[in-house]
């Protein structure tokens, strides 16, 4: 069996102290150049791995960080999770993926569980946690971050940052587009309940129907799963229940592919029949048929933005609540042109 070299190892063969060694692996000060190269190059020669565990006893850091997303399946979120990945490898930072699967108590504890692995820091992506049992486990961490999510609290940490989307925008762009293309009865599939993001998208929508003076029926509004199946079980219920709609704008892109299903389900032609307008451009949006009409969003800069704000927090940034706000583009395609 190969012996793993240890530091003391290197001490031995350096001539030095086990402390120097130290010293030099956690870039202390208090060592002379001389000595900080020797004990470098030995450690080269030996090929000396520091462990992460016990340089974390000096540190009071273990280097990773949790990374909690909703459905690691969607797109939308593997491109968020590249982005942060990206910043986190280029700061020498591990990062464990974890995957809710949309269900509030597996992300209850798979908070509790990063918590006990001691991570530096969390970027928490979509949270469908009720405020309170948020602000909870929030509070128990180092250093958070929240994608797509605020949270109204403060605490002597200054609170958490937040990375998102201008979610009410969006929803007012989409709805104003169909609008614009003679669409007056507009229905609205919105996603989960606990979404923020569907929240503020509801939000839009509702904004810009009543500028235009249309007060949309409560009827038009169904929320949904935020996937395919999703989509295609709430549009067909939409649809089917409210002959009158000409156009659907849907959560997010799986949703709205959904749709495109089910309108094919019900003899209805696209743009003819119904117009459809989806919410990230994915990949997949310009490659169904019809192409989907879409707002775009840079998922990978989600995913960056956050790392980086979590990043300044365990670097000791006391900003209160830092919040980077990204926009949203219009992407006109054959659902809805």
């Amino acid at each position: 069996m190969t012996h793993r070299i240890r530091m003391a190892d290197v001490a031995r063969q350096a001539g030095v102290s086990l402390m120097t060694v130290s010293r030099v692996v956690n870039n202390k000060d208090d060592v002379s150049a001389d000595t900080r190269q020797l004990v470098q190059t030995t450690i080269k020669q030996l090929g000396y791995r520091p462990s992460d565990i016990a340089r974390g006893l000096v540190t009071k850091r273990t280097g990773a960080i949790g990374l909690v997303v909703p459905d690691v399946s969607n797109p939308y979120f593997s491109e968020v999770v590249r982005g942060a990945e990206h910043v986190a490898y280029a700061e020498n930072y591990s990062v464990l993926l974890c995957n809710t699967e949309e269900n509030t108590q597996r992300e209850l504890a798979v908070l509790q569980s990063l918590e006990e692995k001691c991570v530096d820091g969390i970027v928490l992506c979509s949270s469908r946690l009720a405020e309170d049992d948020l602000e909870e486990a929030i509070s128990r961490h180092p250093a958070a971050v929240l994608v797509n999510r605020r949270l109204e609290f403060a605490d002597e940490r200054g609170g958490v940052g937040v990375v998102t989307l201008d979610d009410i925008a969006g929803g007012q762009i989409a709805t104003q587009h169909l609008l614009n293309r003679g669409h007056r009865a507009i229905g609205l599939l919105a996603g989960p309940p606990a979404s923020h993001s569907g929240q503020g998208r509801t939000e839009g929508y509702h904004r810009t129907m009543t500028a235009a003076g249309i007060s949309p029926f409560s009827r038009w509004i169904k929320h949904c799963a935020p996937t395919v199946e999703g989509g295609r079980t709430g549009a067909r219920e939409l649809l089917g229940g409210n002959p009158e709609l000409t156009a659907l704008f849907c959560f997010n892109d799986l949703v709205a592919i959904g749709a495109l299903q089910a309108c094919g389900d019900l003899g209805q032609a696209i743009p003819d029949d119904v117009a459809i307008v989806g919410f990230d451009d994915i990949p997949l949006a310009a490659l169904v048929t019809p192409a989907l009409t879409t707002c775009r969003t840079s998922r990978y800069e989600l995913g960056t933005r956050a790392m980086e704000l979590l990043l300044e927090r365990i670097g000791g940034c006391t900003e209160m609540c830092k919040e980077i706000v990204l926009s949203t583009e219009l992407i006109v395609r054959d659902s809805a042109p």
